[in-house]
């Protein structure tokens, strides 16, 4: 835990102290933890284990069980490129294939200036207008291959679509 710094462990402390009388407080305190500082690295998972008494593996666990959890830090813009059945059959795999080449990230990694992370999500719940995007929450609808460089441009330029 040498890395964190002392207003980090503060901060991680009082969100901890925050559920100590839940019954089950591990969702609640890494929920704060995500949207205080965007990911979930393994120093913080060992500060929460120390002050809750909840293993590393049990919290590694939940971490790396839900995608709306992260290891590592997100990119600005967070696009999600949906590839549930619906989406797939109609193009997806091209359009995540797209932003891959054009961001030059894989599905999973951040771009090295940290605008934007890539990620493969499995059903987003929007097989009506398939294939489907969401970027910072907002859902992109029938995307396709010739939509992706200027809805990255975009967001480069510093706003939604």
């Amino acid at each position: 835990m040498a890395h964190l710094q002392e207003a980090a462990v503060k901060q991680i402390t009082e969100i901890c102290d925050r559920y100590k009388d839940e019954q089950t407080p591990l969702m609640m305190i890494l929920s704060d933890i995500q949207k205080e500082y965007g990911y979930i690295p393994l120093e913080v998972q060992e500060l929460v284990s120390e002050k809750t008494g909840i293993s590393v593996a049990e919290i590694y666990g939940v971490v790396t069980f839900y995608s709306f959890f992260s290891l590592k830090p997100k990119g600005k813009n967070v696009v999600g490129c949906c590839l549930g059945t619906a989406c797939y059959v109609k193009g997806a795999q091209q359009v995540i294939d797209k932003f891959s080449e054009i961001l030059g990230i894989k599905p999973g990694e951040t771009s090295e200036d940290g605008l934007f992370t890539l990620d493969a999500l499995r059903c987003i719940g929007a097989c009506g207008i398939a294939p489907a995007v969401q970027i910072n929450g907002t859902v992109y609808p029938k995307m396709s291959v010739d939509q992706v460089a200027p809805l990255i441009q975009k967001y480069k330029d510093g706003g939604a679509a």
